[in-house]
């Protein structure tokens, strides 16, 4: 029982670390925190065979923390992103403008004319006062965030579509678009 303890133990606690740090939406962040849980339960366990009352103590408030983790992204915010869908897709077919949801605009893919991916928006730029998009700022290539270059995608050469954005450009023309630097975005 201990050698099983001491294998996946650790290899919950990887996985939720894993799950958590990719922050691909709510549902992926909050299995990362059902990991953590059960990470935290296994050391919990090991912590009562072997006897080290401070790793009975850690995990402990780490499953505690884990568990407001779990209603925190699985519970409350994946609440707000159905909300968000729901809301665009019920103006699809609604007359007037479809909606699209602002917090889409750091993880939605971006397609090109043609249907091809072109990234994914990590932000976008909006008028404090308007209200309009002026920009997406759009990763490409590299993985995990190595190796990606960012690129302005003037709003007037995008929409939203519910799930993604569309560029009105082409893989070829998108790629002309002026590259970015992680840190310094331009104002207008």
């Amino acid at each position: 029982m201990t050698e099983f303890l001491n294998v996946a133990a650790p290899a919950m606690i990887i996985l939720g670390a894993l799950l958590t740090a990719s922050n691909l939406g709510a549902k992926i962040t909050g299995t990362g925190f059902i990991a953590f849980t059960i990470g935290s339960l296994l050391w919990l366990a090991i912590g009562l065979i072997s006897g080290p009352s401070s790793l009975v103590w850690q995990n402990i408030v780490l499953a505690l923390l884990n568990a407001f983790g779990i209603w925190r992204w699985l519970g409350r915010q994946r609440q707000f992103e159905k909300g968000g869908e729901g809301a665009a897709a019920a103006s699809e077919r609604d007359s007037g403008e479809n909606l699209f949801p602002a917090s889409q605009f750091a993880t939605a893919g971006v397609n090109g004319v043609d249907g091809s991916s072109l990234g994914h928006a990590v932000d976008a730029m909006i008028g404090c006062r308007s209200g309009r998009v002026a920009y997406v700022v759009v990763a490409e290539g590299g993985v995990g965030g190595v190796g990606e270059t960012l690129r302005r995608l003037d709003w007037r050469d995008a929409s939203g579509d519910g799930q993604a954005l569309e560029a009105s450009l082409d893989a070829r023309a998108f790629s002309q678009l002026p590259r970015l630097e992680r840190d310094h975005w331009p104002s207008r």
